[in-house]
């Protein structure tokens, strides 16, 4: 078997598994499973009362990004995506995601619920504020070439636009700009501050980061298996894509802050985005584009990432999830880097 195509009746039998990978990240999805309304928000309501307006304008600047944000996610997964692979191990994951990404978007209705919102404001922000409408802009235009009728994903062009829209969703979308909205959202926390919705953040953050390490291993093994894609130009092509994707989100943080808040700042944000890309960058592969450092070490406590093979080789990317542990754990060929410098 092979994990791009179109899938067909051969290719529903689970066992014996092949890409073992997908499987291991489904069962730790499983486990991490968690509700919106296991978190009381009381104690947070009493402290946005509190909050100055420009505090008040950075949590719900997220709001309005990351309700639609989730469902983006969803569709591009259910459209440009899951329909592509072949593998059942594989879709057995991305239906477990799609499930998350819609718990995430209750998650935060929740939050939309409980505090003191305008909700319709917050609902038409991704639709009328520029920075917004930019990033939204970006997703479709990768993922509405997964949904032409001509897209032929057996070809080399088919699977290099399957990879874009992969590489937009995945590692900037999911990999970046979430991360960056996560930072923002636990800098409150480590204020003393929206302790309970940080506990929220944290156990999204504990799903994407599932969601990240399958789409990177899905971009390295479908690079293994189609070797005729690895070339310098498509290379420099995702690295493009990437970057294009850090300057939309450098421009929404600019939006998010206008002013700044105590200990956080557009540019502060932004450095930890282009670190962030960097990393991303580092496991497709590929060297680093703007080499600065992390100004947040403090996430390196819930933000660890896997060092995976490089964009030009052809090596097993294949990890194995501990169903015992809250951590995971590489085969022992593979090493695993925390996400600090």
């Amino acid at each position: 078997m092979t994990l791009i195509g179109k899938p067909s009746p051969t290719d529903m039998n689970l066992h014996p598994l092949n890409y073992k990978w997908a499987y291991d990240l489904y069962n730790q999805a499983v486990r991490n499973t968690w509700f919106p309304h296991e978190i009381a928000l009381k104690e947070d309501l009493e402290d946005f009362e509190k909050m100055t307006e420009d505090e008040r304008h950075a949590v719900k600047f997220l709001m309005a990004f990351f309700n639609p944000a989730e469902l983006i996610v969803n569709r591009s997964i259910a459209l440009g995506i899951y329909p592509y692979l072949k593998s059942p191990e594989c879709h057995l994951y991305l239906a477990k995601q799609m499930w998350e990404e819609a718990n995430h978007c209750v998650a935060f209705e929740y939050v939309l619920e409980t505090f003191p919102f305008d909700k319709e404001t917050i609902f038409n922000t991704h639709l009328e504020v520029p920075s917004m409408l930019a990033k939204e802009a970006y997703i479709n235009k990768y993922m509405a070439r997964m949904t032409d009728m001509k897209l032929d994903i057996s070809t080399v062009d088919g699977k290099k636009d399957f990879i874009r829209n992969l590489v937009a969703t995945n590692i900037v979308m999911e990999g970046v700009w979430f991360y960056s909205g996560f930072m923002v959202a636990l800098s409150f926390r480590q204020r003393n501050q929206l302790r309970n919705f940080g506990s929220m953040i944290n156990w999204v953050l504990r799903d994407e980061s599932l969601h990240l390490k399958f789409g990177i291993n899905l971009i390295h093994n479908i690079l293994e298996e189609n070797t005729e894609l690895l070339t310098e130009e498509f290379a420099a092509e995702i690295r493009n894509i990437v970057i294009e994707g850090v300057d939309l989100e450098v421009n929404y943080n600019k939006d998010l802050f206008p002013n700044g808040i105590l200990g956080l700042n557009a540019d502060y944000v932004n450095q930890y985005v282009q670190y962030v890309a960097d990393r991303r960058l580092q496991e497709l592969g590929m060297p680093k584009y703007y080499n600065v450092t992390n100004p947040a070490k403090w996430m390196s406590t819930a933000t660890d990432v896997f060092e995976l093979v490089n964009f030009f080789e052809s090596q097993n990317t294949s990890y194995e999830v501990d169903g015992h542990a809250s951590e995971s754990t590489k085969k022992k060929d593979d090493t695993i880097l925390p996400f600090t410098e």
